[in-house]
C-alpha cells in the first residue's frame, strides 16, 4: 500500500474520487491500495531568527548580519499569535508522519503541485520524518480522473526532482536571509517610532521602482500643443472621406499658422487621388493564456479585480478539475498534448452556434515545445462545469474562449490607404486616409470583438475629388499613463524589456526565468506593496505613496531596485531548477550580498524614511456637516465621507477614490466636504484637465432628479 500526500484537502479528494475511494478517516482517505492524506500548503516554516539564538529576540544593530549555519524548520506559526504553533498544522503533520510509519505503507508519493514551491512543501513534510521507505513523485498538470490514473502509472523517483527541490530551497532561504537582515537593519536605521517594519524584499523593491519610475515620468512630463489639418473630400457620387495633411511622414505640427495658410489655400479646390493601396491582412488570435496574461486580461476588463484575485479564482478552477495548472509562464502547449487537446475541443465546442467553423489543427502557434517551460499554457479540461460562482464564470469563460479562438478561422480584413493631392496650389504635403473592412470575422466571433474601423468610399487612383470642408485642430501631447496591474505584470514578466507577441528572443527570456518574480508570486508582490503602504490603487491605476517614494529616494542598496540584478537572481534560480547551476553558488552570492548590504546601511547617513506617530490613524468622529439627503451627520470613514444613518438606508457618500475627482487628479478633503455641505459648493484649486493643464473651479455635489444618487457639477469663476 502506498501513501499519497496532496498539497490541499480538495486535491486529496480529487485523487480519492479518481481512485473510487470513499472511506474518509481523521485527516486521510483509505482504500485497498492507497492511503491519501493532505497538507494545508506549507505546514512547516523556517525558524525565526530568535529560534536560533535568544539574543535575536530583540532587534539590535550589532546582531546583524545574521545568517544561520544550518537552516531549520518548525511547524508554521498561528497567524493570530506568532508565538504559538498553528494547532491545525501540528495535528495534520502528526497524522502524516504516523501514516508514513505504518508497517503496511511500503512507499510514499508526493502529489504536491508540480513546481518548485510544491516540491518544497512536499519534501519539507516528508524528509522531516527521515523516511526509510522509497519516495515517489506524482507530476500532473490537471486533476481529472484520466490524468490522475495516468500519473500514478508513470511515477518518478523523488530523487529525480532534486534540482527542483534545490531551486525551491534556494528561493526560500535567500528571501529569508535578505528579508530578515535588511528589513531589521533598515527599520532600526530609518524608522522612528514603533509599528510595522520597513519591509525590504528581493522582489518587492524592484517592483516598487517600476511604479516609481512611471510616476516620475508623469510628473516631469511637460505637455506641448501640436496641430493637425483635416480635410473632408467629396467624390463625384457625393460620398465623403477624411484625409490628414502630411509632410513627409509628419502629421503633427508645432506651428499653427503653417496649417492655417494651407487651409486657406485649399478651400473648395479640386484634388486628385494620387495613390490607392489595398492590402488584405490577417489577424491571428492572441496566444493562449499564461498566468500573467490572464491576470492582465481580467484586471483590465473587469472592475474591482486584482491579479491576486484572478490567481485565487484560477486556483479554485484548477482544484475543481476545470482548467489546467494556472501558475505557468508558457503561452503554448507541449506537442505531446495534441490528442488530449483535440478531445477537449470536441467536448467544449459541441453546443456553440459557430461550431461548424471550429477545426482542430496542429499548429506551431499552439503546440510548440520550444515555448513551454515546465507547464503548458492554461486551457480548459474535458470536464464541463455545471455550476460556477460569478467570479469563476468570468475566469473560466476567458480561458475557454481564448482556447477555442485558436481553432477558429483567422480573421481577415482589407486595409485601404489613399493619398490625395490638392490641385492648382503649391503645397509641400498631401492628405493621407486609411480605412478598414472586416472580410472574415473568424476568431473574433468567440471574443465578440466588434470592428470600429473607419470605412472609405469606393474610389480609384487618378479620380478627381473636391475639398468640401477642413479644420485645423489643436491637440496636447499626453503624459505616459500610470501603471495598472496589467502593465505592471508585463514589465515584471519581461524584466522591463518592451515585448511584442511574436518576439521569440524575449519570450525565450521569460521562459528561461529572466524576470521579476514568478507567475506564482507576482500577484502576491503587488498585494504586499499595497499592504505595507508603498503603493496605493487609484481605480485601476497604481501609484507610489509618500513612504514608497522616500524609500526609493533614500534607501542606499540601489542594486535591490535594479531590474537587471533581480532578473539575474531569478534566472539563476531557474538554472538551479535545470541543474546547470549549483545551489551553494547561488546562496553564497546571496549571503555575501546581504552582508555587504547590511554594512552599507549601517554606514549610511542618519535619516528618517518613516516616522510613526503615537496618534491613531483611524478617521475621527468629527461631524463635518448635515446630510443633504436625510438630515443625519456626515462623518469621515475609511473609504469615504458618508452619512451616519447609512444603516437605516441613507446612501449619501463622497468616496475618497471618487472617479470624477480622480480624473481631475484630486481627492476629496475634509475642508472640501465641509464647504459642500455648508455652502452647496466648494472652490477647488489645482484641478487638472485631460490635456494636463491646471485650473480652478467651483464644484457642487447635487442629487439626481431621477434617482437617489448624487453627481458632480462644475462652474467657473465669473
Amino acid at each position: 500500500m502506498k501513501l499519497i500526500i496532496a498539497e490541499k484537502p480538495s486535491v486529496a479528494k480529487n485523487i480519492a474520487d479518481a481512485l473510487g475511494i470513499k472511506g474518509k478517516k481523521d485527516g486521510y482517505f483509505e482504500g485497498n491500495q492507497y492511503v491519501i492524506t493532505w497538507a494545508f500548503g506549507h505546514l512547516l516554516q523556517l525558524f525565526d531568527a530568535k529560534d536560533y539564538d535568544t539574543k535575536m529576540a530583540r532587534w539590535k544593530m550589532d546582531n546583524f548580519p545574521f545568517i544561520p549555519e544550518k537552516f531549520e524548520y518548525k511547524v508554521k506559526s498561528n497567524p493570530k499569535n506568532r508565538q504559538w504553533a498553528d494547532q491545525g498544522a501540528k495535528k495534520q503533520l502528526t497524522i502524516i508522519h504516523s501514516l508514513m510509519k505504518r508497517v503496511d505503507i511500503d512507499g510514499i508519493i508526493s502529489a504536491c503541485d508540480y513546481d518548485r514551491e510544491g516540491q518544497l512543501i512536499g519534501d519539507s513534510i516528508i524528509y522531516k520524518a527521515r523516511p526509510t521507505k522509497p519516495v515517489y513523485r506524482l507530476l500532473l498538470n490537471e486533476w481529472t480522473r484520466d490524468e490522475v490514473l495516468r500519473g500514478l502509472d508513470s511515477l518518478k523517483l523523488n530523487d529525480e526532482l532534486r534540482h527542483l527541490q534545490d531551486a525551491g530551497v534556494s528561493r526560500q532561504w535567500a528571501d529569508w536571509v535578505i528579508g530578515i537582515n535588511l528589513t531589521s537593519v533598515a527599520t532600526l536605521k530609518y524608522q522612528k517610532g514603533k509599528g510595522k517594519a520597513l519591509n525590504i524584499g528581493r522582489v518587492l523593491l524592484p517592483t516598487l521602482k517600476i511604479i516609481y519610475d512611471r510616476d516620475k515620468e508623469i510628473e516631469s512630463f511637460v505637455p506641448e500643443d501640436f496641430f493637425k489639418l483635416t480635410a473632408t473630400f467629396m467624390t463625384s457620387k457625393s460620398e465623403t472621406y477624411e484625409g490628414t495633411y502630411v509632410v513627409g511622414k509628419e502629421e503633427k505640427f508645432k506651428k499653427k499658422d503653417i496649417l492655417v495658410k494651407v487651409e486657406e489655400l485649399i478651400q473648395q479646390k479640386e484634388a486628385v487621388i494620387l495613390d490607392k493601396k489595398v492590402e488584405k491582412k490577417k489577424e491571428f488570435p492572441p496566444f493562449l493564456f499564461n498566468l500573467s496574461n490572464l491576470q492582465g486580461f481580467i484586471t483590465s476588463k473587469y472592475k474591482g479585480w486584482t491579479s491576486d484575485k484572478v490567481l485565487k479564482v484560477a486556483q479554485s478552477l484548477y482544484e475543481k478539475k476545470f482548467i489546467t495548472y494556472p501558475r505557468t509562464s508558457s503561452t503554448a502547449l507541449e506537442e505531446s498534448l495534441v490528442g488530449k487537446t483535440a478531445k477537449v475541443l470536441t467536448t467544449l465546442s459541441a453546443d456553440l452556434p459557430y461550431k461548424d467553423e471550429i477545426k482542430f489543427m496542429k499548429t506551431k502557434r499552439v503546440f510548440n515545445n520550444a515555448k513551454v517551460e515546465s507547464h503548458s499554457a492554461i486551457i480548459p479540461t474535458y470536464m464541463k462545469p455545471s455550476r460556477l460562482t460569478a467570479d469563476e464564470q468570468i475566469v473560466y469563460t476567458a480561458i475557454k474562449n481564448r482556447f477555442i479562438a485558436q481553432f477558429m478561422p483567422i480573421a481577415e480584413y482589407e486595409e485601404t490607404r489613399l493619398k490625395t493631392k490638392v490641385l492648382h496650389v503649391d503645397l509641400e504635403g498631401i492628405f493621407e486616409s486609411k480605412g478598414k473592412v472586416q472580410l472574415v470575422e473568424g476568431w473574433k466571433k468567440v471574443e465578440r470583438i466588434s470592428s470600429k474601423d473607419k470605412l472609405l468610399p469606393v474610389v480609384q487612383q487618378d479620380e478627381k475629388v473636391t475639398v468640401d470642408t477642413s479644420e485645423v485642430s489643436t491637440h496636447v501631447t499626453q503624459p505616459p499613463k500610470p501603471h495598472t496591474e496589467k502593465t505592471l505584470l508585463r514589465v515584471m514578466e519581461t524584466c522591463g524589456r518592451s515585448i511584442k507577441e511574436e518576439d521569440e528572443e524575449l519570450v525565450g527570456n521569460i521562459l528561461t526565468g529572466f524576470s521579476i518574480g514568478t507567475p506564482a508570486t507576482r500577484a502576491e508582490t503587488i498585494k504586499k506593496l499595497k499592504d505595507v503602504g508603498y503603493i496605493s490603487a487609484n481605480g485601476k491605476n497604481l501609484v507610489t505613496t509618500e513612504l514608497g517614494r522616500r524609500l526609493v529616494d533614500t534607501f542606499p542598496v540601489k542594486s535591490l531596485f535594479d531590474l537587471e540584478f533581480t532578473g539575474r537572481l531569478e534566472k539563476t534560480l531557474s538554472d538551479i531548477q535545470k541543474g546547470t547551476v549549483k545551489k551553494n553558488i547561488f546562496l553564497d552570492t546571496i549571503f555575501r550580498f546581504t552582508t555587504e548590504s547590511v554594512d552599507i546601511i549601517k554606514k549610511d547617513k542618519e535619516i528618517i524614511i518613516h516616522e510613526i506617530t503615537g496618534s491613531s490613524k483611524k478617521p475621527s468622529n468629527e461631524v463635518l456637516g448635515t446630510c443633504p439627503n436625510c438630515g443625519g451627520k456626515i462623518v469621515e470613514g475609511r473609504k469615504g465621507f458618508g452619512c451616519s444613518n447609512w444603516k437605516k438606508g441613507c446612501k449619501f457618500v463622497i468616496w475618497k477614490n471618487d472617479k470624477y475627482l480622480s480624473a481631475l487628479k484630486k481627492r476629496p478633503t475634509k475642508t472640501m466636504v465641509k464647504s459642500l455641505l455648508k455652502n452647496k459648493k466648494a472652490y477647488v484649486k489645482g484641478l487638472t484637465s485631460k490635456q494636463g493643464k491646471k485650473f480652478n473651479a467651483y464644484l457642487s455635489y447635487d442629487k439626481n432628479p431621477q434617482n437617489e444618487y448624487y453627481s458632480w457639477n462644475m462652474e467657473f469663476e465669473k
